[in-house]
């Protein structure tokens, strides 16, 4: 029989478990040595229950908000009860197993116990900057298999009761181009585990176990009944989108990725079924990845505000044959799964666009646009690895413009590099950050700015490995909003003559005094572009997001 517990109580509990996932988060992000890690903030932190079931999420990806409580779950269905202790903690970066998504995405668990009794988990995943394989950044624009994108941990140990896997640990130095960073997340990661597990330990001395144990089951319920209440707003039936990936690396394309949503008054149901099979190139996802897309969608709409627990979600269902793109089977490449998550969560969006105007925008630039530019110091010789996603335009909404410079909506809390670190760590030279003032987006509601980054490398024997999407596919505008316009990279040598474009490149070399321009896009217009106003035409100008020439020709405004 269940404990009775106030809903004061719950309510300080609730709150209590938002702030571990807090004080986690932050952390890791002190403790960390890559600066995609604790500047750009590149992870997920999450507590479950002894079931795995998600109670308690940091700020971070929102694209891992569907990978934390399955890694858990992994963990519990190989392990016996009775091989797990205090102090272990489990190391999980399999794509085709539960929360994978690809190598450098580097889930850690630590088991929780209060008085011998397993009673919660604390995860995180971390993107590692360096886990090995063929390329520099372990994600690789041309691999044709995983076994080429860096080393498998398939949900192992690497403490137990404490005491540290010296035989694993010594595996991992050896196979990583930068050892003393990547060994320092891992701690960096472990730390940030045993925080979580003190906190929680601490809220359950305070409340004692059942109480905490009863409001956590009351915490998930009242998810799910705030969800229901939110249906009761939302529109009724089935609506369908395709859109599609240009291109997988390989010079194979283009792959459509297509859903059917289904909303009734208890269920919403997202089919991703007629979505081309798996690519040979590293766009690939997993099943747990599309989950976490569906979810990402799922929370904006019913929940935008509201901490994520397993309860919200518990009216979600999502289909997909496996096999596909989205669903993809062993040994797919998935380096760059982030391209197909972008896009089926995008591709959820713009199914929904027309019916929840007020919720959903138009297209965004649709792409992580990360790039690993790899090279030596001009000082000192040694090797440094710049890994870098970017950010770009969002599309436009009923009444509000899209916004400008910000990551893609899968990458959620992340922050760009700040140029000072750039430059000291890495070696380039930052010539210009600006906004892309192309003109494309245009609408009664302009869809947001991309940006124009351009590094000057300062040494020779560089090279650059690109992940861009929509290199040729814009992002679609709404009711007469133009498209926007897409991403790619630029290179220049040191006169300023041309030497290449492209969106997806493997390792393509460069030279000390090369220009490397990187150009994201701006998001979709909403409302035909001849309604908007004067007065937001001429601050379009004075601001710098489009030009005096594309205000005449487009807007019709001196």
């Amino acid at each position: 029989m269940k404990k009775q517990v106030d809903i004061f109580t719950i309510e300080i509990i609730k709150n209590a478990l938002v702030a571990i996932g807090e004080e986690m988060f932050l952390a890791l992000k002190r403790s960390s040595k890559s600066p995609i890690i604790y500047e750009s903030l590149d992870y997920g932190i999450g507590v479950t229950d002894a079931k795995g079931r998600l109670i308690s999420q940091g700020n971070g990806i929102p694209g891992f908000i569907g990978t934390l409580d399955a890694g858990v779950q992994n963990i519990i269905a190989k392990f016996d009860a009775k091989n797990i202790y205090p102090g272990d903690v489990f190391i999980l970066n399999d794509p085709y197993a539960g929360g994978g998504t690809h190598l450098s995405d580097v889930c850690m668990i630590r088991p929780v116990f209060f008085e011998n009794e397993l009673v919660a988990w604390t995860a995180n995943k971390a993107h590692w900057t360096e886990i090995g394989g063929k390329d520099p950044g372990s994600y690789s624009a041309d691999a044709t298999e995983i076994y080429q994108e860096g080393l498998q941990f398939p949900g192992i140990k690497v403490f137990e009761k404490g005491i540290a896997n010296q035989a694993l640990l010594d595996l991992i130095e050896v196979n990583v181009r930068l050892p003393e960073m990547t060994l320092g997340d891992l701690q960096a990661c472990a730390a940030s585990l045993k925080v979580g597990e003190q906190r929680f330990l601490a809220v359950m001395e305070k409340y004692s176990r059942d109480v905490t144990l009863t409001a956590i089951d009351k915490l998930l319920e009242h998810g799910d009944l705030m969800v229901l209440e939110k249906f009761k707003t939302l529109p009724k039936g089935t609506f369908e989108a395709e859109d599609v990936i240009d291109e997988d690396g390989m010079g194979n394309g283009p792959f459509a990725v297509k859903v059917k949503v289904t909303i009734t008054d208890k269920l919403f149901t997202l089919d991703f079924t007629g979505s081309s099979a798996q690519a040979p190139g590293p766009i690939n996802c997993t099943m747990g990845v599309l989950i976490s897309a569906a979810r990402e969608v799922f929370m904006g709409i019913v929940q935008p505000d509201a901490p994520a627990t397993d309860g919200c979600f518990r009216r979600l269902e999502v289909i997909c044959p496996a096999g596909t793109l989205l669903t993809a089977q062993r040994p797919a490449p998935v380096s760059s799964y982030f391209e197909a998550m972008v896009c089926a969560a995008d591709v959820t969006r713009k199914a929904l666009a027309d019916v929840l105007p007020g919720i959903v925008t138009a297209g965004q630039f649709g792409s992580v646009c990360t790039m690993n530019l790899s090279g030596t110091m001009p000082e000192t010789n040694e090797p440094y690895l710049l890994v870098e996603p970017l950010v770009g335009g969002w599309g436009a909404a009923v009444g509000k413009d899209g916004e400008s410079g910000q990551f893609c909506v899968g990458n959620g809390e992340t922050s760009n590099i700040p140029i000072e670190i750039t430059e000291a760590r890495y070696g380039v030279l930052v010539e210009q950050y600006a906004f892309n003032n192309d003109s494309a987006g245009a609408g009664e509601f302009r869809g947001g700015n991309g940006v124009v980054l351009d590094y000057r490398i300062l040494s020779d024997n560089a090279d650059i490995s690109s992940f861009f999407g929509r290199g040729i596919t814009a992002p679609w505008g709404i009711d007469e909003g133009a498209a926007g316009s897409c991403n790619y990279v630029e290179v220049f040598d040191q006169q300023g003559n041309a030497k290449a474009r492209f969106s997806r490149a493997s390792r393509y070399p460069l030279k000390k005094g090369d220009l490397l321009r990187l150009v994201t896009g701006n998001g979709g217009g909403w409302g035909n572009p001849s309604k908007r106003s004067k007065a937001d035409v001429l601050n379009d100008v004075k601001n710098g997001f489009i030009s005096a020439q594309d205000a005449q020709a487009i807007y019709n405004v001196k």
